[in-house]
Protein backbone atom coordinates (compact mmCIF):
# COMPACT_ATOMS: atom_id res chain seq x y z
CA UNK A 1 0.00 0.00 0.00
CA UNK A 2 1.24 3.42 -0.65
CA UNK A 3 0.42 6.68 0.66
CA UNK A 4 1.00 10.10 -0.29
CA UNK A 5 0.38 13.01 2.46
CA UNK A 6 0.01 16.43 1.53
CA UNK A 7 0.19 18.35 4.72
CA UNK A 8 0.04 22.57 4.62
CA UNK A 9 3.01 23.17 6.30
CA UNK A 10 6.18 21.13 8.29
CA UNK A 11 6.85 23.72 10.79
CA UNK A 12 6.61 22.48 15.06
CA UNK A 13 2.48 21.54 15.50
CA UNK A 14 0.47 19.29 16.62
CA UNK A 15 -0.54 17.55 13.31
CA UNK A 16 2.75 17.72 11.74
CA UNK A 17 4.15 15.94 14.53
CA UNK A 18 1.15 13.88 14.38
CA UNK A 19 2.03 12.85 10.70
CA UNK A 20 5.75 12.22 11.54
CA UNK A 21 4.31 9.88 14.72
CA UNK A 22 1.99 7.95 11.70
CA UNK A 23 5.16 7.54 9.90
CA UNK A 24 7.35 6.19 12.11
CA UNK A 25 4.52 3.81 13.70
CA UNK A 26 4.07 2.68 9.94
CA UNK A 27 4.91 -1.21 8.66
CA UNK A 28 7.38 -0.61 6.31
CA UNK A 29 6.92 -4.25 4.89
CA UNK A 30 3.64 -3.69 3.73
CA UNK A 31 3.22 0.05 3.23
CA UNK A 32 5.46 3.11 1.84
CA UNK A 33 5.14 6.93 2.27
CA UNK A 34 5.78 10.20 0.56
CA UNK A 35 4.89 13.70 1.86
CA UNK A 36 4.44 16.53 0.00
CA UNK A 37 4.35 20.46 2.23
CA UNK A 38 2.60 22.86 0.28
CA UNK A 39 4.87 25.79 1.84
CA UNK A 40 8.05 25.34 3.60
CA UNK A 41 10.38 22.28 5.04
CA UNK A 42 10.41 22.89 8.72
CA UNK A 43 11.74 21.52 12.08
CA UNK A 44 9.56 18.41 11.06
CA UNK A 45 10.61 17.92 8.11
CA UNK A 46 14.47 16.93 9.31
CA UNK A 47 12.68 14.35 11.75
CA UNK A 48 10.94 12.47 8.51
CA UNK A 49 14.18 12.76 6.70
CA UNK A 50 15.65 10.53 9.70
CA UNK A 51 12.86 8.09 8.73
CA UNK A 52 14.59 7.68 4.83
CA UNK A 53 11.73 9.34 3.21
CA UNK A 54 12.29 12.68 2.03
CA UNK A 55 9.62 15.50 1.87
CA UNK A 56 9.09 17.66 -0.95
CA UNK A 57 7.96 21.75 -0.96
CA UNK A 58 5.74 23.69 -3.40
CA UNK A 59 7.18 26.68 -1.70
CA UNK A 60 2.95 27.66 -2.04
CA UNK A 61 2.72 30.81 0.46
CA UNK A 62 -0.90 31.55 1.42
CA UNK A 63 -2.43 32.77 -1.30
CA UNK A 64 -3.27 29.52 -4.31
CA UNK A 65 -1.41 29.19 -6.82
CA UNK A 66 -3.24 26.99 -9.84
CA UNK A 67 -0.08 26.35 -11.29
CA UNK A 68 1.17 24.67 -8.47
CA UNK A 69 -1.95 22.98 -8.11
CA UNK A 70 -1.21 21.34 -11.30
CA UNK A 71 2.26 20.26 -10.08
CA UNK A 72 0.89 18.58 -7.19
CA UNK A 73 -1.18 16.64 -9.22
CA UNK A 74 1.92 15.83 -11.62
CA UNK A 75 3.14 14.78 -7.81
CA UNK A 76 0.40 12.56 -7.43
CA UNK A 77 0.42 11.35 -10.52
CA UNK A 78 4.03 10.27 -10.50
CA UNK A 79 3.91 9.25 -6.90
CA UNK A 80 0.53 6.73 -8.10
CA UNK A 81 -0.63 6.21 -4.61
CA UNK A 82 -3.46 4.29 -3.37
CA UNK A 83 -4.36 6.70 -0.70
CA UNK A 84 -4.01 10.70 -0.60
CA UNK A 85 -4.32 11.60 3.00
CA UNK A 86 -4.19 15.32 3.40
CA UNK A 87 -3.63 17.26 6.85
CA UNK A 88 -4.94 20.85 7.67
CA UNK A 89 -7.49 23.17 6.13
CA UNK A 90 -5.27 23.90 3.52
CA UNK A 91 -4.00 20.64 2.89
CA UNK A 92 -7.45 18.97 2.14
CA UNK A 93 -8.40 21.57 -0.31
CA UNK A 94 -5.63 21.69 -2.10
CA UNK A 95 -4.57 18.42 -1.61
CA UNK A 96 -8.08 16.94 -2.61
CA UNK A 97 -8.27 18.54 -5.56
CA UNK A 98 -4.71 17.77 -7.14
CA UNK A 99 -5.96 14.06 -6.12
CA UNK A 100 -8.92 14.49 -8.22
CA UNK A 101 -7.13 15.83 -10.96
CA UNK A 102 -4.85 13.32 -11.02
CA UNK A 103 -7.96 10.67 -11.07
CA UNK A 104 -6.55 9.45 -7.45
CA UNK A 105 -10.43 7.96 -6.48
CA UNK A 106 -9.31 7.61 -2.37
CA UNK A 107 -8.84 10.55 -0.36
CA UNK A 108 -9.04 11.21 3.30
CA UNK A 109 -8.71 14.67 4.72
CA UNK A 110 -7.77 15.44 8.31
CA UNK A 111 -9.25 17.81 10.65
CA UNK A 112 -6.84 19.00 13.76
CA UNK A 113 -8.89 22.22 14.97
CA UNK A 114 -11.33 22.75 17.25
CA UNK A 115 -12.43 26.39 17.13
CA UNK A 116 -14.20 28.60 13.75
CA UNK A 117 -14.31 31.31 16.42
CA UNK A 118 -14.78 34.24 14.06
CA UNK A 119 -12.90 36.41 16.65
CA UNK A 120 -9.50 34.13 16.43
CA UNK A 121 -9.88 32.43 12.85
CA UNK A 122 -8.58 34.61 10.62
CA UNK A 123 -10.78 35.14 7.49
CA UNK A 124 -9.39 33.34 4.78
CA UNK A 125 -9.20 30.24 7.19
CA UNK A 126 -12.81 31.00 7.56
CA UNK A 127 -13.20 30.96 3.49
CA UNK A 128 -11.13 27.94 3.56
CA UNK A 129 -13.35 26.44 6.00
CA UNK A 130 -16.58 27.08 4.00
CA UNK A 131 -15.12 25.93 0.88
CA UNK A 132 -13.90 22.23 2.30
CA UNK A 133 -17.83 22.04 3.89
CA UNK A 134 -19.52 22.32 0.12
CA UNK A 135 -16.70 19.87 -1.16
CA UNK A 136 -16.81 17.38 1.71
CA UNK A 137 -19.29 15.85 -0.11
CA UNK A 138 -17.21 15.56 -3.38
CA UNK A 139 -13.89 15.35 -2.89
CA UNK A 140 -12.83 13.10 0.32
CA UNK A 141 -14.06 9.73 0.82
CA UNK A 142 -13.13 9.55 4.37
CA UNK A 143 -12.66 12.48 7.31
CA UNK A 144 -10.56 11.81 10.21
CA UNK A 145 -11.07 13.89 13.05
CA UNK A 146 -8.76 13.96 16.15
CA UNK A 147 -11.02 15.03 18.49
CA UNK A 148 -15.22 14.40 18.95
CA UNK A 149 -15.31 18.33 19.59
CA UNK A 150 -13.67 18.85 16.25
CA UNK A 151 -16.24 16.76 14.35
CA UNK A 152 -19.24 18.40 15.64
CA UNK A 153 -17.80 21.47 14.97
CA UNK A 154 -17.33 20.82 11.46
CA UNK A 155 -20.58 18.83 11.02
CA UNK A 156 -22.00 22.62 12.50
CA UNK A 157 -20.54 24.25 9.80
CA UNK A 158 -21.31 22.36 7.34
CA UNK A 159 -19.12 19.10 6.29
CA UNK A 160 -20.72 16.28 5.92
CA UNK A 161 -21.18 13.98 8.60
CA UNK A 162 -21.41 10.60 7.22
CA UNK A 163 -17.61 10.76 6.30
CA UNK A 164 -16.73 11.54 9.70
CA UNK A 165 -14.46 9.15 11.73
CA UNK A 166 -12.93 9.83 14.84
CA UNK A 167 -9.02 8.74 15.51
CA UNK A 168 -7.60 10.60 18.51
CA UNK A 169 -3.63 11.47 18.62
CA UNK A 170 -1.68 8.77 19.40
CA UNK A 171 0.98 8.72 21.94
CA UNK A 172 4.71 7.18 21.96
CA UNK A 173 4.87 5.38 25.18
CA UNK A 174 8.58 4.24 24.48
CA UNK A 175 9.62 7.60 24.76
CA UNK A 176 7.55 9.29 27.05
CA UNK A 177 7.90 7.53 29.77
CA UNK A 178 8.77 7.95 34.20
CA UNK A 179 12.16 8.49 34.66
CA UNK A 180 14.29 8.86 37.85
CA UNK A 181 17.18 9.32 36.02
CA UNK A 182 15.99 12.21 33.98
CA UNK A 183 14.12 13.92 36.77
CA UNK A 184 17.99 13.70 38.89
CA UNK A 185 19.44 15.44 35.58
CA UNK A 186 17.31 17.97 34.35
CA UNK A 187 16.56 19.04 38.21
CA UNK A 188 20.03 19.44 38.88
CA UNK A 189 20.51 21.02 35.50
CA UNK A 190 18.40 23.86 36.80
CA UNK A 191 19.18 23.66 40.63
CA UNK A 192 16.00 22.48 41.69
CA UNK A 193 15.97 20.17 44.43
CA UNK A 194 13.91 16.98 44.66
CA UNK A 195 11.63 18.17 47.47
CA UNK A 196 10.43 21.35 45.72
CA UNK A 197 7.19 21.13 43.60
CA UNK A 198 7.20 22.34 39.85
CA UNK A 199 4.20 23.43 37.87
CA UNK A 200 4.88 23.50 34.27
CA UNK A 201 3.52 25.00 31.17
CA UNK A 202 5.28 23.47 27.87
CA UNK A 203 3.58 25.33 25.00
CA UNK A 204 4.61 28.21 22.48
CA UNK A 205 3.41 31.49 23.26
CA UNK A 206 0.36 32.05 21.67
CA UNK A 207 -3.19 33.56 22.70
CA UNK A 208 -4.27 30.06 22.34
CA UNK A 209 -2.16 28.85 25.33
CA UNK A 210 -2.97 31.79 27.49
CA UNK A 211 0.40 32.52 29.54
CA UNK A 212 -1.80 35.03 31.29
CA UNK A 213 -3.97 32.86 32.69
CA UNK A 214 -1.12 30.39 33.81
CA UNK A 215 0.66 33.09 34.91
CA UNK A 216 -2.14 34.64 36.93
CA UNK A 217 -3.23 31.75 38.88
CA UNK A 218 1.13 31.39 39.97
CA UNK A 219 0.73 34.48 41.72
CA UNK A 220 -2.50 33.27 43.81
CA UNK A 221 -0.28 30.18 44.56
CA UNK A 222 3.47 31.73 44.89
CA UNK A 223 1.33 33.97 47.70
CA UNK A 224 0.93 30.31 50.12
CA UNK A 225 3.09 27.92 48.74
CA UNK A 226 6.76 28.83 48.85
CA UNK A 227 8.07 25.90 47.92
CA UNK A 228 6.51 25.90 44.51
CA UNK A 229 8.37 27.14 41.28
CA UNK A 230 6.62 27.19 38.23
CA UNK A 231 8.41 26.46 34.84
CA UNK A 232 7.49 27.25 30.60
CA UNK A 233 8.77 25.42 28.16
CA UNK A 234 8.01 25.99 24.33
CA UNK A 235 8.93 29.00 21.83
CA UNK A 236 9.04 32.15 23.14
CA UNK A 237 9.65 31.36 27.05
CA UNK A 238 13.03 32.28 27.58
CA UNK A 239 14.53 34.37 29.78
CA UNK A 240 15.34 37.23 27.31
CA UNK A 241 11.35 36.76 25.81
CA UNK A 242 8.56 39.48 26.47
CA UNK A 243 6.97 36.46 28.72
CA UNK A 244 9.58 37.05 31.80
CA UNK A 245 8.38 40.90 31.36
CA UNK A 246 4.61 39.43 32.75
CA UNK A 247 6.20 37.68 35.35
CA UNK A 248 8.51 40.29 36.46
CA UNK A 249 5.26 42.47 36.33
CA UNK A 250 3.95 40.17 38.72
CA UNK A 251 7.45 39.96 41.04
CA UNK A 252 7.50 36.10 40.25
CA UNK A 253 10.67 35.89 38.93
CA UNK A 254 12.43 33.93 41.13
CA UNK A 255 9.99 31.58 41.15
CA UNK A 256 9.94 30.77 37.35
CA UNK A 257 11.67 28.47 35.42
CA UNK A 258 12.28 29.67 31.70
CA UNK A 259 13.45 27.09 29.24
CA UNK A 260 12.18 28.24 25.86
CA UNK A 261 11.98 25.79 23.38
CA UNK A 262 13.46 22.25 23.79
CA UNK A 263 14.47 18.84 22.03
CA UNK A 264 13.74 16.78 25.05
CA UNK A 265 10.65 17.28 25.74
CA UNK A 266 10.26 13.91 27.31
CA UNK A 267 13.19 14.90 29.38
CA UNK A 268 11.74 17.78 30.52
CA UNK A 269 8.36 16.03 31.60
CA UNK A 270 9.72 13.75 34.34
CA UNK A 271 11.55 16.72 36.09
CA UNK A 272 7.52 18.38 36.38
CA UNK A 273 5.19 17.16 39.58
CA UNK A 274 1.89 18.88 37.56
CA UNK A 275 2.17 19.30 33.85
CA UNK A 276 -0.44 22.24 32.92
CA UNK A 277 -2.67 23.05 30.27
CA UNK A 278 -4.21 26.37 30.32
CA UNK A 279 -5.40 27.19 27.09
CA UNK A 280 -8.83 29.02 26.15
CA UNK A 281 -9.60 28.00 22.80
CA UNK A 282 -8.67 25.94 20.20
CA UNK A 283 -7.65 22.64 21.18
CA UNK A 284 -8.30 19.49 19.36
CA UNK A 285 -6.64 16.53 20.96
CA UNK A 286 -3.63 17.97 22.64
CA UNK A 287 -0.19 15.94 22.17
CA UNK A 288 1.54 17.51 25.04
CA UNK A 289 -1.29 16.61 27.51
CA UNK A 290 -0.99 12.76 26.53
CA UNK A 291 3.05 13.25 26.47
CA UNK A 292 2.83 14.06 30.21
CA UNK A 293 0.25 11.11 30.97
CA UNK A 294 2.43 9.01 29.24
CA UNK A 295 5.30 9.95 31.39
CA UNK A 296 3.72 9.56 34.58
CA UNK A 297 2.95 13.22 35.28
CA UNK A 298 -0.69 14.07 36.63
CA UNK A 299 -2.32 17.03 34.70
CA UNK A 300 -4.66 20.32 35.04
CA UNK A 301 -6.11 21.15 31.94
CA UNK A 302 -8.76 23.57 31.01
CA UNK A 303 -11.57 22.21 29.55
CA UNK A 304 -11.27 22.93 25.92
CA UNK A 305 -11.29 20.51 22.79
CA UNK A 306 -11.38 17.22 24.23
CA UNK A 307 -8.81 17.97 26.84
CA UNK A 308 -11.17 16.87 29.21
CA UNK A 309 -11.92 13.10 28.07
CA UNK A 310 -8.05 12.62 27.39
CA UNK A 311 -7.44 13.59 31.36
CA UNK A 312 -10.79 11.69 32.42
CA UNK A 313 -10.28 10.94 35.75
CA UNK A 314 -6.32 11.48 36.25
CA UNK A 315 -6.18 14.42 37.16
CA UNK A 316 -7.93 17.87 37.29
CA UNK A 317 -10.13 19.90 34.79
CA UNK A 318 -11.29 23.72 35.25
CA UNK A 319 -12.94 26.25 33.26
CA UNK A 320 -10.49 28.35 30.68
CA UNK A 321 -9.92 32.32 31.56
CA UNK A 322 -10.26 31.33 35.66
CA UNK A 323 -7.05 31.56 37.34
CA UNK A 324 -8.83 31.21 40.47
CA UNK A 325 -10.22 27.61 39.18
CA UNK A 326 -6.51 27.12 37.82
CA UNK A 327 -4.89 28.10 41.29
CA UNK A 328 -7.28 25.66 43.45
CA UNK A 329 -6.85 22.33 40.85
CA UNK A 330 -2.97 23.19 41.31
CA UNK A 331 -3.45 23.04 45.29
CA UNK A 332 -5.66 20.18 45.41
CA UNK A 333 -3.15 18.13 43.72
CA UNK A 334 -0.03 20.01 45.31
CA UNK A 335 -2.20 18.98 49.44
CA UNK A 336 -2.19 15.63 47.93
CA UNK A 337 1.36 14.61 48.16
CA UNK A 338 3.66 13.01 46.03
CA UNK A 339 2.86 9.68 46.88
CA UNK A 340 -0.71 10.51 45.50
CA UNK A 341 0.40 12.75 42.67
CA UNK A 342 2.36 9.03 41.37
CA UNK A 343 -0.62 7.26 42.17
CA UNK A 344 -2.39 9.58 39.68
CA UNK A 345 0.65 9.56 36.95
CA UNK A 346 0.63 5.86 37.27
CA UNK A 347 -3.21 5.98 36.15
CA UNK A 348 -2.85 8.73 33.36
CA UNK A 349 0.26 6.61 32.00
CA UNK A 350 -2.03 3.44 32.35
CA UNK A 351 -4.82 5.30 30.29
CA UNK A 352 -2.38 6.47 27.25
CA UNK A 353 -1.03 2.52 27.01
CA UNK A 354 -4.60 1.23 27.04
CA UNK A 355 -6.04 4.01 24.44
CA UNK A 356 -3.71 6.11 22.71
CA UNK A 357 -0.87 4.12 22.40
CA UNK A 358 1.03 4.89 18.82
CA UNK A 359 0.84 1.77 17.48
CA UNK A 360 -2.92 0.88 18.21
CA UNK A 361 -3.70 4.53 16.60
CA UNK A 362 -1.48 4.05 13.35
CA UNK A 363 -3.16 0.65 13.06
CA UNK A 364 -6.75 2.57 12.90
CA UNK A 365 -5.19 4.89 10.21
CA UNK A 366 -3.84 1.65 8.08
CA UNK A 367 -7.74 0.03 8.49
CA UNK A 368 -9.73 3.46 6.98
CA UNK A 369 -6.81 3.24 4.03
CA UNK A 370 -7.67 -0.53 3.51
CA UNK A 371 -11.15 -0.69 3.90
CA UNK A 372 -11.58 2.56 1.71
CA UNK A 373 -9.41 0.66 -1.01
CA UNK A 374 -11.60 -2.42 -0.63
CA UNK A 375 -14.36 -0.02 -1.89
CA UNK A 376 -16.21 0.05 1.55
CA UNK A 377 -18.09 3.77 1.82
CA UNK A 378 -17.40 6.27 4.62
CA UNK A 379 -20.09 5.15 6.93
CA UNK A 380 -19.43 1.62 7.07
CA UNK A 381 -15.61 2.46 7.75
CA UNK A 382 -16.39 4.99 10.45
CA UNK A 383 -18.56 1.80 11.85
CA UNK A 384 -16.05 -0.42 12.12
CA UNK A 385 -13.02 1.88 13.48
CA UNK A 386 -15.97 2.50 16.13
CA UNK A 387 -16.67 -0.83 16.86
CA UNK A 388 -13.30 -2.01 17.38
CA UNK A 389 -11.64 0.97 19.40
CA UNK A 390 -13.16 -0.54 22.46
CA UNK A 391 -13.34 2.79 25.07
CA UNK A 392 -13.23 4.98 21.98
CA UNK A 393 -16.04 3.62 20.32
CA UNK A 394 -18.61 6.53 22.10
CA UNK A 395 -15.98 8.97 19.81
CA UNK A 396 -16.63 7.70 16.41
CA UNK A 397 -20.48 8.03 15.05
CA UNK A 398 -21.61 7.29 11.41
CA UNK A 399 -24.95 8.48 10.29
CA UNK A 400 -25.75 9.01 6.61
CA UNK A 401 -25.87 12.88 5.41
CA UNK A 402 -29.61 14.22 4.43
CA UNK A 403 -28.41 14.99 1.58
CA UNK A 404 -27.19 12.05 0.10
Amino acid sequence: MRVLHVITGLNLGGAEVMLHRLLQASDRRSSSHDVVSLMDLGIVSERIRQLGIDPRALQMGRVPNPRKLLRLANIVRESNPDVVQTWMYHADVIGGLAAKLARRPRIVWGIHNSTLDPERTRRTTRWTVALSARLSRWVPDCIVSVSQVSRDIHVDAGYDRSKFVVIPNGFDVGEYRPDAGYRREVRAELGIDDGTVVVGLIARVDPQKDHGNFIAAAARIALRRPEVRFLLCGQGTGRGDPIAAQVTERGLLDRFVFLGRRDDVHRVMNAIDIVTLSSAYGEAFPLVVGEAMASGVPCVVTDVGDSAYLVWDTGRVVAPRDPGALASAWESLIAAGPERRRALGAAARARIEANFALPGIAARYTEIYRRLMAGERACDVAGAIAGGSGALARSSTCVESQDR
